[in-house]
């Protein structure tokens, strides 16, 4: 009588092969998990996302600004704003603006995606008390607060999107010439984009004309399996959809909230989809809302859905 044989048994514990394995599947594990939120705790924490993710080498906002309610009063530090990209993409400068000194901080730079709010928040803290002329360097930075303790976590991004890069100057001054090729690029890249705001006030809805095709990206705040149910529940129902004219294309997960994506007809003004977003809004709050169990048809589109999903990392 043959041995039997030990294959598909697996590794037995304690040997190199099953430290192996286990470290595998873990590695696996982690890959499909949902990233950290960096934001999260902050009003503004889906624009803060928008304003810092890239889709496809390309900027989410390619140009963009917003003023900073920080936890100092005003009459103790500097202005700071938020910014998409600094010139060289560097973390943060001071400049003079007006007779003042105002801050700025790029959200668009390479830093440790884990360390995000630390070097974020330490560019901040830094901004609001630099001289004129300097620019950040974490290296020799000597504060490590939370976002939370330099921003005003209830505060709402009042965002200005610009069409070009002119704000990298403070007004009345020329462009280096050491920078215009640069500062050319940068202009060029530049899609038009528009912000949009449903009734219910939820997420970060922007738009963007690509040219053949205009796209809707919603950065929504819910946890990803509920908005992910709430989604199939309205593609099952033929409801996933702005209206004529548009179509559900698919999903991406950024800095870890779920983004529905729409592809839109371009020839239609942002403003236009202004009631089919709204509508939408509506029927995803009442399938979030839904705690039944999925059917069979909803099920479907779920897996649909979620095969069909980014990581953005």
């Amino acid at each position: 009588m043959g041995k039997k044989s030990k294959r598909g048994s697996g590794p037995r514990p304690g040997s190199n092969r099953a430290e192996r394995v286990a470290a595998r599947k873990a590695r696996q594990a982690a890959s499909m998990a949902p990233p950290p939120r960096p934001f999260a705790g902050l009003a503004s924490e889906c624009d803060f996302v928008a304003l810092r993710t890239f889709v496809a080498l390309r900027t989410f906002v390619a140009s963009a600004t917003a003023r900073l309610e920080l936890t100092e009063p005003a009459d103790t530090r500097n202005d700071v704003s938020i910014v998409t990209i600094l010139p060289g993409a560097g973390p943060a400068l001071a400049r003079e603006s007006g007779g003042a000194t105002e801050g700025l901080v790029g959200l668009q730079t390479e830093p440790d995606r884990m360390a995000l709010p630390v070097e974020l928040a330490a560019a901040i803290a830094w901004a609001a008390h630099a001289d004129a002329g300097s620019e950040f360097d974490l290296e020799a930075a000597d504060e490590s607060p939370s976002l939370d303790e330099v921003l005003k976590a209830d505060a709402v991004l009042d965002i200005t999107v610009h069409q070009d890069f002119s704000w990298w100057f403070p007004e009345g001054t020329e462009v280096p010439a050491e920078i215009a090729p640069m500062f050319e690029r940068a202009n060029d890249s530049v899609l038009p984009t528009a912000r949009l705001v449903v009734d219910s006030g939820s997420g970060a809805p922007w738009w963007v004309d690509a040219g053949e095709r205009a796209h809707l990206r919603w950065i929504r705040p819910e946890p990803e399996d509920d908005l992910m149910a709430a989604m199939a529940r309205l593609h099952a129902a033929g409801r996933l959809t702005m209206g004529e004219g548009s179509r559900f294309a698919g999903s991406f997960r950024t800095h870890g909230l779920l983004v529905p994506v729409f592809d839109l007809d371009s020839e239609m003004h942002h403003e236009e989809w202004q009631a089919g977003l709204n509508q939408l809004d509506q029927w995803l709050g009442e399938a979030l809302a839904d705690s039944s169990e999925l059917t069979i048809a909803e099920r479907s589109s779920r897996d649909g859905i979620r095969g069909r999903q980014v990581t953005l990392r």
